[in-house]
């Protein structure tokens, strides 16, 4: 299987944003806008701890892809690239999470 990557979901994603195409669900969400998308992301969130806490392991692989598809999604819609989270992801490495924590602004 070849390499697929995050960062080539964001740019499916971005491709399909406002496509015509009348079957596009990620034009339909991006139609609908960020509380449909929100709501989406919540769902596969709940989906995915669901099948986890069930020890379903395809289910997690499932959820997970779709909930990955709709993190993805909010990004867009937000206006926020994949590469900032990853930045910030690698801003933390190298600190221990309560470091990383107590770094946060406070409020």
């Amino acid at each position: 299987m070849a390499e697929f990557s995050f960062s080539d979901l964001e740019t499916i994603i971005r491709d399909r944003a406002h496509s015509a195409d009348p079957e596009s669900w990620t034009a339909k969400l991006f139609a609908r806008g960020i509380d449909k998308a929100a709501q989406k992301l919540g769902e596969e969130a709940v989906e995915t701890v669901i099948a986890a806490v069930k020890g379903d392991r395809q289910g997690i692989v499932s959820e997970s892809a779709d909930l990955i598809y709709h993190w993805l999604v909010v990004l867009g819609l937000s206006g926020v690239p994949l590469s900032d989270v990853l930045k910030e992801l690698e801003s933390r490495t190298g600190r221990s999470g309560i470091a990383e924590k107590a770094s946060r602004p406070k409020g």
